[in-house]
């Protein structure tokens, strides 16, 4: 079993004292999205194949990764770096100490732990396509040598992250669209060649009908790396947590609405304010990510 950690939330910034307790003490709780009832998940290493984590700011969890290696845990660091104004992206962390950190984990742990992800595009007056390319070539001539791959995709549009938008927009004088395929592929053409001088393969997530030559279908969740990080064979299927996802089979433990980045484009968060009352109420020692301590 692989462990996403996670895509609902930002488990390394946030919640890292919590996920090395539950590390520690061999399971945790995690709720159905759908039907908000908790249920339990091993985490004892003879259970987890690897770990996902997914995160746009490691610097707080560079401290804990130590004891997860020592633990057995094979890891890999799926880190978002764009580099957007803060409009976009109220809480981010500077993206100059971002790379600092990806370069520290790859450094310590292999350039095959990390994987850069720019995502998602977002087409705004103050991220049009040239802002992109050349946001984009600075930040991977930033991270040369620290990744082998980078992973993109364009703006998931749900009536949540359209309404966020909206509200950003017109708080802070900026317009937003949804351009067509072609110019989104334009773009990634040109991507695709960055990324390549700078020794990464661009892949692209969930959006197969955009991919272009040059470019590959993301495995975010990729049991072959897992595999080359932790010199092990891992037994998992093709099996993505929505249909057009390329990912291994996972399950993941973090709640939806818990993130207080403040990036309003998250499709994750349903509203600013209530991620950060939710993370303001986060016990530690619970074992549900958003739970009183001790539901179990």
């Amino acid at each position: 079993m692989i462990i996403s950690a996670s895509v609902r939330t930002d488990i390394p910034a946030f919640y890292g004292p919590w996920m090395m307790e539950r590390l520690r003490a061999g399971y945790c709780l995690a709720l159905n999205p759908f039907s908000h009832k908790p249920y339990r998940v091993s985490l004892l290493p003879e259970d987890v194949d690897g770990i996902v984590f997914w995160t746009k700011n490691v610097g707080p969890f560079l401290r804990h990764l130590p004891e997860v290696r020592e633990r057995g845990f094979p890891f890999v660091v799926q880190h978002t770096i764009n580099g957007y104004p803060r409009a976009l992206e109220t809480s981010v962390t500077d993206p100059r100490r971002a790379v600092e950190n990806a370069q520290e984990v790859a450094a310590a742990y292999g350039r095959r732990v990390l994987v850069w992800r720019y995502d998602p595009i977002v087409f705004s007056s103050l991220t049009p396509a040239s802002f992109h390319q050349e946001n984009f070539g600075r930040l991977a001539e930033a991270l040369r040598g620290a990744t082998d791959e980078v992973a993109i995709s364009f703006a998931q549009l749900y009536q949540k992250t359209r309404r966020n938008l909206d509200i950003a927009a017109q708080a802070n004088f900026f317009t937003w669209w949804d351009p067509p395929a072609e110019e989104k592929m334009a773009l990634e053409s040109q991507l695709v060649e960055i990324a390549r001088a700078n020794g990464m393969q661009l892949k692209v997530c969930s959006q197969r009908e955009l991919i272009v030559p040059g470019a590959e279908e993301a495995r975010c969740a990729d049991a072959r790396r897992l595999e080359d990080v932790g010199g092990r064979k891992i037994e998992a299927r093709l099996k993505g947590n929505r249909a057009p996802c390329g990912c291994y089979e996972t399950r993941d433990i973090g709640d939806y609405d818990t993130c207080p980045h403040g990036c309003v484009y998250c499709y994750a968060v349903r509203s600013p304010i209530l991620a950060a009352s939710r993370f303001r109420r986060h016990d530690p020692a619970s074992d549900l990510l958003d739970g009183p301590a001790k539901i179990s």
